[in-house]
């Protein structure tokens, strides 16, 4: 269920020790850059689980036999943290239909809060293949608040889970909501700490924050 490309020693990990540097952090459209970088790694290994038909392509010289995706895929995020994350996939699966969830933590005293789902907005999701990124995977109330918002919209064949840092204890949520048959997660780092707040330790910050500026909450 869970692929963790970062135990792989590959061009993946530059990207995602830059997203978490301090000092690289400041340039906010290299962090965008890398999202959409990592975004698209992430689009080509997950293009790896397509089934593929032979088709006849006509070239200037003849007629070459390729092997092409069958899938269209709907692709979902929750705003505004997955939106470089969610045009990285998008420069790879061009002709995928989208779908935006808005989703936010509403805090009850100073680490309590409950995710509200304000927004959803998907073509039909009945027995396609569905892609949902979002950043950071911490406690994972936003991603299955989000999932269970967008699955109103009929029953994906396959759901796939993109986010670039995640928890163990997210994961545990998401195991725990979703069977391991329908849903694959694939994952940058997982690291083992939480705050009392659900952000990730080490991490790497606010990913919305440094990709669009701090919001005024």
């Amino acid at each position: 269920m869970v692929h963790e490309l970062g135990l792989n020693n590959t061009i993946f990990n530059k990207f995602l020790s830059q997203i978490r540097d301090e000092k690289i952090q400041k340039d906010s459209l290299r962090f965008r850059r890398n999202l959409q970088r990592i975004g698209e790694i992430f689009a080509y290994e997950i293009s790896k689980t397509f089934d593929y038909e032979e088709k006849d392509i006509i070239t200037p010289l003849g007629t070459a036999k390729m092997k092409l995706p069958v899938q269209k895929p709907v692709l979902a995020t929750i705003l505004r943290a997955g939106l470089p994350l969610h045009q990285g996939l998008l420069n790879y699966f061009d002709d995928a239909d989208n779908g935006f969830v808005s989703a936010y933590r509403k805090y009850e005293n100073n680490e309590d809060f409950i995710i509200k789902l304000d927004y959803v907005s998907t073509p039909t999701l009945e027995d396609r293949t569905l892609i949902i990124s979002d950043p950071m995977l911490a406690s994972g109330g936003s991603l299955v608040a989000a999932l269970n918002g967008l699955l109103q919209k009929g029953k994906p064949k396959k759901i796939h889970i993109v986010t670039v840092l995640a928890a163990y204890e997210g994961i545990a949520k998401v195991k725990k909501q979703f069977s391991s048959k329908d849903v694959t997660l694939w994952t940058g780092k997982i690291d083992d700490e939480l705050t009392t707040k659900a952000y990730i330790v080490p991490g790497l910050g606010d990913a919305g924050d440094l990709a669009f500026g701090v919001k005024d909450d």
